[in-house]
């Protein structure tokens, strides 16, 4: 019989003693390609650290290994009125942030949907939307008007460089959009100047990624905090490094930052490994790879974000349905089109609580226009366990990966994202990850641990431009020096 690994979360009573000898022969393939051993875990965790510190370096690497420009952690003790907003691929997000000094802190949030003719029209009529929006709720929160300009966290989802916290030159529009004019130029006093124009009382003090936000965020309500990661459509992860160990930053920062000062680095290690040294992909992710829009590129997203997930299953259902081991005589025209299955799929198949896996049924009925027996949906099932566990147990080389370089002996690590929040059995599996790459005794608390994150883009842009303020007023630096 077929090894069944570890219980799922969602472990139900049953057998496969009904699943036909030749389909059980069918996914003894799967079930050695798709488990990872805790020393394969090691030697990829080691291989990641490695690659981290290339990317650091002046060379560079791989892996981005990005400057945040936040240059000091949050003690909690914060205070004041801020604003930040989120420009995603379909909605704006205003976010009023009143931080209480306390750890603590009290947000009122508004979305509002961008029409579509923003995504290819002028730059101008962007940022007036932008500006009226903010004037919206900058204005209904504050009726009577406020005595000073309050300091605004933009968090700009677009590939963007940064020499300095409050700048971001556009690389190039994705998402969707092409808005002539934006790109090769810094966003950050654009925005200024539109809210200047429809007269809302805001000053633009920083421009921040997502990732950097949820590791600041959650630092403000957690001292603990060490990392914020996301697990969700890709993969990403950010921490604060120490000056003096970033060789590229070498000389561009002020003589009067010391060596042992902080910085955020975001990683941007969805790209780790893309020389294909120690990840262990099968054909069907090399397939994925090839047939994505940048092969070559993020290797480690590729292998176990959630964008790709559904589209494991269905390379593999599909090559078993070519074998006639599957959904005999059936027309599986649906199931040949890529990406159909998303995400939820796999996590959909796992949370079916019925013993006969009628949920999962259903799902091939309705969506797939596909019949199921039994001993299919069983196979399905496990196949789905099998991806999901996966991409569980690589994610967690980033955190290892990190927290062995910093040396982190304890660490909460902050988390957000789809598959973090949504994936059922991805923490357990997770941590039980973990715990083999550390080699932890049984029966004792992990000291690191993944956590659930405060909102990164919201809450943590408006502590970002809380530090960024107080930088700015103490005289500090916020980029690299002029002459750099």
């Amino acid at each position: 019989m077929v090894h069944l690994g570890p219980k799922p979360a969602q472990h139900r009573k049953g057998t496969f003693a009904d699943v036909p000898a030749q389909l059980l022969e069918a996914i003894k393939p799967f079930e050695q390609e798709f488990t990872i051993s805790g020393a394969k875990l090691q030697e990829i965790v080691n291989h990641f650290i490695s690659e981290l510190d290339r990317g650091l370096s002046k060379a560079g690497g791989n892996i981005p290994m990005i400057p945040g420009w936040v240059m000091d952690y949050p003690t909690g003790k914060e205070t004041g009125n801020y604003v930040a907003i989120d420009l995603g691929g379909t909605n704006l997000r205003v976010v009023l942030v009143k931080l209480g000094g306390n750890r603590d802190f009290d947000t009122t949030q508004s979305k509002f949907a961008l029409p579509p003719h923003l995504r290819t029209g002028s730059k101008d009529e962007l940022w007036e939307f932008i500006a009226k929006c903010l004037k919206e709720v900058v204005d209904d929160v504050f009726p009577e008007g406020v005595t000073e300009p309050i300091p605004l966290g933009f968090t700009f989802s677009y590939p963007a460089s940064q020499d300095r916290i409050n700048e971001g030159i556009l690389q190039r529009w994705t998402k969707g959009w092409d808005v002539p004019g934006i790109e090769g130029n810094d966003v950050v006093p654009m925005l200024q100047e539109a809210v200047k124009k429809v007269g809302v009382p805001i000053n633009v003090v920083a421009l921040i990624n997502d990732t950097v936000g949820t590791l600041v965020a959650s630092g403000y309500t957690d001292p603990e905090t060490k990392m914020g990661v996301i697990f969700g459509t890709g993969v990403n992860g950010a921490y604060y490094d120490v000056l003096g160990d970033i060789p590229k930053l070498e000389g561009r920062c002020d003589d009067d930052i010391p060596a042992t000062s902080l910085m955020a680095i975001n990683c941007e290690y969805g790209s780790f490994d893309n020389e294909h040294q120690v990840l262990p992909r099968t054909k069907y992710d090399i397939q994925i790879d090839a047939e994505s829009p940048r092969p070559g590129q993020q290797s480690f997203e590729k292998m176990n974000s959630g964008y790709y997930l559904g589209e494991l299953l269905r390379l593999i259902l599909l090559e078993l349905y070519e074998k006639e081991l599957i959904f005999k005589g059936q027309n599986v025209d649906k199931l040949k089109k890529p990406f159909v299955m998303d995400t939820s799929f796999p996590s959909r198949i796992e949370l079916d609580p019925f013993e006969n896996l009628s949920d999962v049924a259903d799902i091939f009925q309705d969506e797939l226009k596909i019949q199921t027996t039994e001993p299919e949906r069983k196979i399905i099932r496990r196949l789905a366990e099998l991806i999901g566990e996966r991409s569980a147990r690589l994610s967690v080389c980033g955190i290892a990966a990190i927290c062995k370089k910093r040396k982190y002996e304890t660490a909460h690590i902050a988390a957000d994202g789809s598959v973090f929040n949504k994936y059922p059995g991805f923490r357990e599996r997770a941590a039980k990850a973990l715990r083999d790459i550390y080699e932890w005794p049984a029966g004792k608390e992990d000291p690191i641990v993944i956590v659930a994150a405060e909102d990164g883009s919201g809450v943590g842009a408006a502590i970002i431009a809380a530090l960024t303020e107080k930088r700015l007023k103490d005289g500090k630096s916020v980029g690299v020096k002029a002459n750099a």
